[in-house]
């Protein structure tokens, strides 16, 4: 196993509180971080499945605790701003600064485009896309103006490589994490920050769960079979996507920027 050294950088994470969120947060305490660790934490824009609770975020910073970084809990909505710049303050205020945002929070909520309405919609947008552009605009700021750089490495998807039938407006917006990115690639290149994103397939998360237990009947096999295939006929377990975070979080990658990486088993290669 590859070993880094994240001793003295503090990390940011959303969608913390369980699934990939958490598994992130816990492998870069396990070498060396303090975590900011963040969710809504209640069910809501649009979700059809339960989203996590704050006994849940708890759990998350009790893991990072045991594998043995510091650890700060914040309920933080990606998708308002001024949550999002008070928790990023509060990060600031309790650790000092900012090395690494990883922004991992989401929601798929199943449904056919002709049949999706505008509350899921604009949900789906707002979490997966807006939510990414809010966190790294205030983080970004802030590593601006520390002048030590940072790492900003996003969450996009296989569906923001290849269509993803019932999910279409998560499609779509998983598309514009690759694209946003990219623009914030070369926005903050001259800082010394870099930004990418990774692109699993099916995770064994509860999202996934959520997913497949919410497939409508008329989207049929294909929905349910979107984006699980694979070379190697394996879930992906969340710690498949960390290992990707750690990498572009670390002195390794520090030339490596504005990259979609597939972290896939060989799906978008079928």
């Amino acid at each position: 196993m590859v070993t880094y050294d994240f001793d003295g950088k503090t990390v940011l994470v959303t969608g913390a509180a369980r699934g990939q969120g958490r598994s992130h947060a816990v492998r870069f305490a396990e070498h060396g971080a303090d975590v900011v660790v963040t969710d809504v934490c209640e069910t809501k824009h649009g979700s059809r499945y339960e989203l996590s609770d704050e006994s849940d975020l708890a759990d998350t910073v009790d893991a990072v605790e045991d594998a043995g970084g510091d650890a700060l809990g914040l309920r933080m909505d990606v998708t308002d701003e001024a949550e999002v710049e008070g928790a990023v303050e509060h990060a600031i205020d309790e650790f000092g600064h900012i090395d690494v945002l990883a922004n991992n929070a989401g929601i798929a909520p199943v449904g056919g485009l002709m049949d999706l309405d505008e509350e899921t919609w604009n949900g789906t947008l707002d979490v997966v896309l807006k939510g990414v552009w809010l966190c790294s605009k205030h983080v970004g700021k802030h590593m601006i103006e520390r002048g030590e750089g940072g790492r900003i490495v996003n969450t996009s998807s296989t569906a923001g490589l290849v269509a993803s039938p019932g999910l279409g407006h998560y499609t779509a917006a998983k598309h514009g994490v690759i694209g946003l990115t990219k623009a914030l690639a070369t926005e903050l290149a001259e800082y010394g920050i870099t930004v990418n994103a990774v692109c699993p397939t099916a995770v064994d998360t509860p999202m996934t769960g959520g997913i497949v237990e919410t497939i409508d009947e008329d989207l049929g096999e294909l929905a349910e079979q979107s984006g699980t295939d694979n070379l190697f006929e394996d879930i992906l377990q969340p710690e498949d996507v960390s290992n990707a975070f750690l990498w572009l979080s670390s002195e390794d990658a520090q030339f490596v920027t504005g990259i979609a990486l597939p972290v896939d088993a060989g799906a978008t290669a079928l």
